[in-house]
């Protein structure tokens, strides 16, 4: 294994200034990109979607549990699957209750969803012991247009926003943002492919919300606070 150069520590806080120039500026791009997902359009869900949880039949109102946004984690598990994908059991592995709890503060739900039946999710999330919200959109069309079922039987093929050829049914991962205004739901974001490095804490998933993290701003530049005592150049 390759391992770091040995340097005087003079020559070690050169290079560490330089890399703080470089992480400040990745810091005030990732702010730009969240401002920019937030501003994005969203669509009407007119669609009834159902899905079964432990307590039955439920819609997808339901999963807001009275928050004004929802986020689902679609989990690569199918009917006919015997375990998880490793990827997303990695990322359910990385959500505690308290993010969940976390998330909640800010008015948002989170929830899971498969395509696999309501008994077999049950048996999982109670072997792994995951505090998610879980349920079942076996036989319902949710999967299939928000582009986490892959079935050319019955939707040409299409992955990431963009057209696929696949003869073959597959599973995919990622999550969807939803958000109520009055009695209707809009589709406001989704990402595909992308697991454990959101769950790794509250505020990397708000990221991704219409709200965001309910801060009071509308550029980025607006986090810049008043200079740190330690450091007159300081922004977030």
């Amino acid at each position: 294994m390759s391992l770091p150069e040995i340097v005087t520590p003079k020559e070690w806080l050169a290079a560490r200034k330089e890399l703080l120039v470089k992480e400040k500026e990745h810091t005030r791009q990732r702010d730009a990109l969240n401002a920019e997902r937030r501003r994005l359009p969203m669509t009407e869900v007119t669609k009834d979607y159902r899905f079964e949880g432990p307590d039955g039949e439920v819609s997808l109102v339901s999963l807001f549990d009275g928050c004004s946004q929802l986020i689902i984690q679609h989990v690569m598990f199918g009917p006919d699957w015997d375990a998880v994908c490793p990827g997303c059991t990695a990322s359910l592995n990385a959500l505690p209750a308290a993010v969940l709890s976390q998330l909640r503060t800010r008015d948002t739900a989170y929830a899971a969803v498969s395509r696999a039946p309501a008994a077999k999710i049950a048996a999982v999330k109670a072997a792994k012991g995951w505090a998610v919200d879980w349920y079942s959109s076996f036989g319902s069309d949710f999967n299939y247009d928000f582009q986490v079922t892959i079935d050319p039987a019955v939707a040409s093929p299409v992955y990431n926003y963009e057209p696929t050829e696949s003869s073959q049914v597959f599973e995919a991962g990622g999550h969807s943002c939803f958000l109520t205004d009055g009695d209707k739901i809009f589709h406001t974001y989704s990402t595909y492919a992308r697991g454990s490095e959101l769950t790794i804490g509250a505020y990397a998933l708000l990221d991704l919300t219409a709200l965001g993290r309910h801060e009071d701003w509308e550029e980025p530049k607006s986090r810049v606070a008043s200079p740190h005592p330690a450091d007159p150049t300081f922004t977030s």
